[in-house]
């Protein structure tokens, strides 16, 4: 049985296509326009043949042609074949953790990393001397995982201790947050006490020895579910530890919990709830790496990991007031953490200061021999000595006042319920303006506390690329990496459904052509090079958090560090009723903003270096939410 063009649209309604997408179309629209097919993902499917019909509105889908009779009358076996050929691969089920037979490296040339710069040289050289003990422990929440070292060091207090305060602060405030996915109780306890032993016993690991910890939960921790926040995945598990949780183990930390997530790495939505900022839990965390912000702002863990993909660190901490270090790409190894995209993911610290950052990073940098994107780090140099002789840029463009709002005009015999659209709209814009004119304060107070401290900022912009245009290759990787969700029909157990959200995502990306995925990969290219070459006028760009420079330095692999700013004052515009989770400057009177800062590949130690001279001269991290 063939398909008429009726079959073939209502195939087209069936996927979800709204705009030109691809080949594997035909793939699709075969299988699912005829109602005797089985379901998606059922075994030894009988496909329709393709005909010269279908080809015709495959074409204008993808955006290509129109083709003459002949031509198609030549592509039709071909097609066909093509199309059978997809069948052998997808019965090979293969899980999440196979990568592509492909790496990206984030360079502007071939090469292999051999040393790079982990940490600059704002450190705070405590004195030796015996630090002070606090008589309430609790008082210890909100205390820098460099603090708190010294203080286990000093034993001054027990890692055991520590433990049962943060396990205690997670149960406590869990049911208002709703952050923690799985709390790993026994595992800590027995990592506190082997700590204190050894500490006691001059067994000194380094500074994240004894310091609790929480892992965002896409890192597998053998023993325990890794549920990726996603329905149908709540008891899901692996039988080895993620690399990054094998060495936070070697280096003495202890793992308390494993934090909540945007199901499949998208927002702050799970299966549980959703994770809430602690400075107005009427609002989400943002996310995706939700519960690892919430928890550490709260003061229930010392430090957590996150990962970011395309804003996953920025977003959360920035709504939650932490400060989170996106590494280059590569600079962390990826083993054992759910693949969105293997090109784009990077995994890194959320944690309460710079300093902080810089020790994690210490501790799970450099390659594993496992991850084939990480880069060979081993063997590094570690400071950065002055900071004042950096080149410092910023984005101008993205500090200047931002153009005149223009507010949609009616029309002609303009309906009721036009109006009313438009009416709405323009309110929703103003208000929008009102928030970005207000945050705009803070960014160029940033400005001049830098040139106060000395800095002479050099005005720098991103070269002008299609960023958002490349997005779309994330989104492929992403479908391939769960294949079989979407073929299985498994995505309807996900929480989040609407048309932003993964199902749909998924769906729509079976159909981007392998072509522009290539094509965007190559623009990709470009910008490595042209956001690469920025870094030969400056060693660091300072530049606000949101905005095109999040897009176009994931793309690129750039790391980034991101760094409370203030509070917002009770003059800021009122927060909205309702949080939909697509921007982070909505927080409202009392709550963070942020400011990044961005440097080269593999130049941590430059970006730590400013960013942690920001840091002390601001003080801002020091600020916490009333929780009680």
């Amino acid at each position: 049985m063939t398909l008429d063009r009726r079959g073939f649209l209502t195939a087209c309604s069936r996927a979800g296509i709204t705009s030109a997408l691809l080949p594997g179309v035909l793939y699709t629209l075969a299988a699912q326009a005829q109602d005797a097919v089985p379901a998606a993902g059922a075994e030894n499917k009988t496909l329709a043949k393709i005909t010269p019909e279908m080809l015709d509105q495959a074409a204008a889908l993808a955006g290509v042609g129109p083709f003459t009779a002949e031509q198609k009358k030549m592509m039709l076996e071909g097609l066909n074949d093509q199309r059978d050929s997809y069948a052998p691969i997808r019965a090979l089920k293969m899980p999440n953790s196979v990568p592509p037979a492909f790496v990206f490296h984030p360079g502007p040339a071939a090469k292999v990393v051999t040393e790079c710069t982990i940490h600059g040289g704002t450190r705070e050289h405590h004195p030796e001397e015996e630090p002070a003990a606090s008589a309430d422990i609790e008082d210890l929440a909100f205390t820098t995982v460099t603090d708190l070292g010294r203080l286990l060091r000093w034993h001054k207090v027990s890692s055991l201790a520590l433990t049962k305060m943060y396990l205690d602060r997670l149960k406590r405030y869990d049911s208002e947050l709703h952050f923690v996915i799985t709390l790993t109780e026994e595992r800590a306890l027995a990592q506190a006490k082997k700590a204190d032993e050894e500490i006691a016993a001059g067994k000194y690991r380094g500074p994240l020895h004894g310091i609790p910890w929480g892992a965002k939960d896409l890192l597998a921790v053998k023993g325990y579910p890794t549920t990726w926040g996603a329905g149908g995945y709540e008891h899901q598990s692996f039988d080895e530890d993620a690399t990054v949780v094998q060495r936070l183990d070697e280096a003495g930390a202890v793992l308390v919990a494993k934090f909540s997530l945007g199901a499949l790495a998208m927002g702050d939505k799970w299966f549980g709830g959703r994770t809430r900022n602690p400075w107005n839990p009427a609002q989400g965390s943002s996310g995706s790496s939700a519960g690892s912000a919430s928890a550490v702002a709260a003061g229930c863990v010392a430090f957590a990991i996150g990962s970011e993909t395309l804003g996953s660190i920025s977003s959360p901490s920035t709504r939650c007031g932490c400060t989170g270090l996106r590494p280059t790409f590569g600079m962390v190894p990826r083993t054992g953490a759910m693949a969105l995209s293997w090109t784009m993911d990077k995994l890194g610290p959320i944690s309460r200061s710079v300093e902080d950052c810089m020790l994690v990073l210490e501790a799970i940098h450099g390659a594993d021999g496992k991850d084939t994107a990480a880069a060979q780090t081993e063997n590094v140099p570690m400071g950065y000595d002055d900071w004042k002789k950096l080149r410092i840029g910023y984005l101008k463009s993205e500090f200047d006042a931002p153009e005149a709002l223009k507010l949609a005009e009616a029309k002609p015999n303009e309906t009721a319920e036009e109006t009313k659209k438009r009416e709405a709209g323009n309110e929703a814009a103003k208000v929008a303006r009102a928030r970005r004119d207000y945050d705009r304060r803070y960014e160029l107070a940033a400005l001049d506390k830098l040139r106060a401290m000395g800095v002479k900022l050099i005005p720098v912009e991103l070269p002008k690329l299609p960023y958002d245009a490349m997005v779309p290759a994330l989104t492929a990787e992403g479908a391939a990496a769960f294949d079989d969700l979407t073929m299985s029909g498994r995505d309807k157990l996900l929480t989040e459904q609407g048309p932003e959200d993964w199902p749909n995502a998924f769906r729509i990306a079976r159909f981007y052509p392998a072509v522009e995925y290539i094509q965007a990969n190559r623009a990709r290219t470009l910008a490595v090079r042209q956001v690469s070459a920025l870094f030969e006028q400056v060693d660091v760009i300072v530049t606000p958090t949101t905005g095109e420079q999040l897009v176009a330095t994931n793309l690129t692999g750039h790391p980034a560090l991101i760094l409370p700013n203030g509070l917002r004052g009770d003059d800021a515009p009122k927060a909205p009723k309702v949080d939909d989770g697509d921007s982070d400057d909505i927080g409202g009177p009392g709550t963070p903003v942020s400011l990044t800062f961005l440097a080269g590949h593999f130049q941590e130690a430059k970006l730590v270096a400013l960013a942690g001279a920001y840091q002390q001269a601001t003080g801002f991290q020091k600020v916490h939410p009333k929780l009680d």
